[in-house]
């Protein structure tokens, strides 16, 4: 499929040139990219405290000051999973420019 020249430049002078609900095209790509960065930077420190923690729950489970069961968290991840999952599709669907958070996300991460 060969997609005509002047249909890619229609949509570059739309995003150089045009404007979404009087704002330039250009600030509201950036948003989603500025919140994926942001997002980003907590998920990598969030994950870092995320490992620690669970590391710890394994020692205190090994040494029985703590039970740790598949029921227990089998039950959480069917009570909350749905959940979840549902949330961060609504987030990616409200997100204007998906891609944009996508890309801020993963810069983020790798960066922060």
């Amino acid at each position: 499929m060969v997609i005509p020249l002047d249909f890619l430049g229609d949509i570059i002078n739309f995003i150089v040139n045009g404007t979404i609900a009087g704002l330039p095209t250009i600030a509201v790509m950036a948003v989603p990219f500025i919140i994926g960065l942001v997002v980003g930077f907590l998920v990598k420190k969030v994950l870092k405290i995320a490992i620690i923690v669970g590391v710890l729950v394994l020692i205190l489970a090994y040494f029985g000051f703590w039970g740790l069961s598949l029921d227990k968290l089998s039950d959480w991840a069917i009570t909350y999973g749905g959940i979840a999952v549902q949330g961060a599709i609504l987030i990616l669907g409200v997100l204007p420019l998906g891609i944009g958070f996508i890309l801020g996300l993963i810069l983020g991460f790798i960066f922060g």
